[in-house]
C-alpha cells in the first residue's frame, strides 16, 4: 500500500482517537534511519490491516517480532493508535513489531470476526510480513514471536497464544505462526467472570453475543482461562490500582494455568492503573518491555 494510503488509514484512526478521548501514551521519537511503517492488509474490510514497524540499521541476524494488539473492550471507538507508542518504543529496541487492527463490536466485529481477524493478522507475518521485511533487506525470525496485548488486546493475545489447543472448525485453529510467548497487560482473561462482573458495561456479552449460559460454546473457545495451559509462557502484568479491568482477571488466569501445569506468571504492579501500562514514559512500561524482550531471547 502506498504511503499516502497509510497516512489516510492513520488519519482515520487518529480521528477515532480524538472522538473517543484515546488514552494512548506519548509516542517516543524513532531512532534515526528507522524505515517508514508499512501497512499490510489481511482482508477487504477497512479495519483488516496491520502496520509493520522495522528497526533501523544494516541487515543483521533475523529480527524477533512483537505483535501488538490494542484494547478498548473490543469496541469500535478505539483503534491501533493505542499500540503505536509501544510499537515505536519496541522498534527502538531492535525488534520488528506488527501493530494489529481488527474488526470491533459496532463496526463488523464480535464473534467470530474479531477473533478470526487477530488470527489472520498474526499468520500474515509468514507471508506479507516476511516479503515486506525482505524488500527492506531484513529477515523476520518467526521462531521468536511474542504477542503483547492490553486490556481486550490482552484477551486476544492470550487467546491467540492458545490457538494450538483449538480443533477445526473452531475459529483460529491450525495457526501458521506459533508464538514463543505472550505478555498480557491488564488483560480480560476470564470471559465468564468478566461477563458475570459486567466489565465494560456488558462488553464481554456484546463480544460473544450472549451470556455464559446462552453462549456457553463460544465462551469455551474464546476465553483464555478455558484454554489453559497455553503451549508457551504467559506473563500477566496487572496494576493493583486498575479500576477498568480488575486484577482478579489476571489472578484467575494464572491460577488456572499453573494448576494445569502451564508456564504462567503474574507480575503485580503496586499502585499502577490501567493506562500506565501503555505509556512508554512510565516505569510500568519499562517492566513490561523487559518481560517482552526476555521472552524473545
Amino acid at each position: 500500500m502506498a504511503r499516502r494510503s497509510l497516512l489516510g488509514l492513520l488519519g482515520l484512526t487518529g480521528l477515532l482517537a480524538a472522538c473517543s478521548t484515546s488514552p494512548a501514551g506519548t509516542t517516543p521519537a524513532p531512532r534515526p534511519g528507522t524505515p517508514e511503517p508499512t501497512p499490510l492488509r489481511y482482508g477487504p474490510d477497512p479495519a483488516q490491516y496491520a502496520v509493520l514497524h522495522l528497526p533501523p540499521g544494516a541487515p543483521r541476524a533475523p529480527l524477533p517480532v512483537v505483535v501488538v494488539i490494542h484494547g478498548g473492550y473490543w469496541r469500535a471507538a478505539y483503534g491501533l493508535e493505542l499500540g503505536t507508542p509501544l510499537a515505536v518504543d519496541l522498534t527502538n529496541s531492535d525488534v520488528a513489531v506488527l501493530n494489529v487492527e481488527y474488526r470491533r463490536v459496532g463496526a463488523g466485529g464480535g464473534f467470530p470476526q474479531t477473533l478470526s481477524d487477530v488470527a489472520a493478522a498474526i499468520d500474515l507475518l509468514a507471508t506479507e510480513g516476511v516479503r515486506t521485511a525482505r524488500s527492506a533487506g531484513r529477515e523476520l525470525d518467526l521462531g521468536k514471536v511474542v504477542l503483547l496485548g492490553h486490556s481486550a488486546g490482552g484477551h486476544l493475545a492470550a487467546w491467540a497464544g492458545s490457538r494450538t489447543r483449538l480443533q477445526a472448525p473452531a475459529t483460529g485453529a491450525d495457526p501458521v505462526v506459533v508464538p514463543a510467548g505472550v505478555v498480557s497487560q491488564a488483560g480480560v482473561l476470564d470471559l465468564v467472570a468478566g461477563a458475570q462482573q459486567n466489565l465494560g458495561g456488558g462488553a464481554v456479552v456484546d463480544l460473544l453475543g450472549g451470556d455464559p449460559v446462552t453462549q456457553a460454546a463460544r465462551y469455551a473457545v474464546a476465553s483464555p482461562t478455558a484454554l489453559v495451559p497455553a503451549p508457551c509462557p504467559v506473563v500477566a502484568v496487572h496494576g493493583t490500582a486498575d479500576d477498568v479491568v480488575p486484577i482478579d482477571q489476571s489472578r484467575r488466569y494464572v491460577a488456572a494455568a499453573t494448576a494445569a501445569r502451564g508456564q504462567a506468571r503474574l507480575v503485580e504492579l503496586p499502585g499502577v492503573d490501567h493506562f500506565q501500562l501503555i505509556d512508554p514514559a512510565t516505569s510500568a512500561w519499562n517492566i513490561i518491555r523487559g518481560e517482552v524482550l526476555d521472552l524473545l531471547r
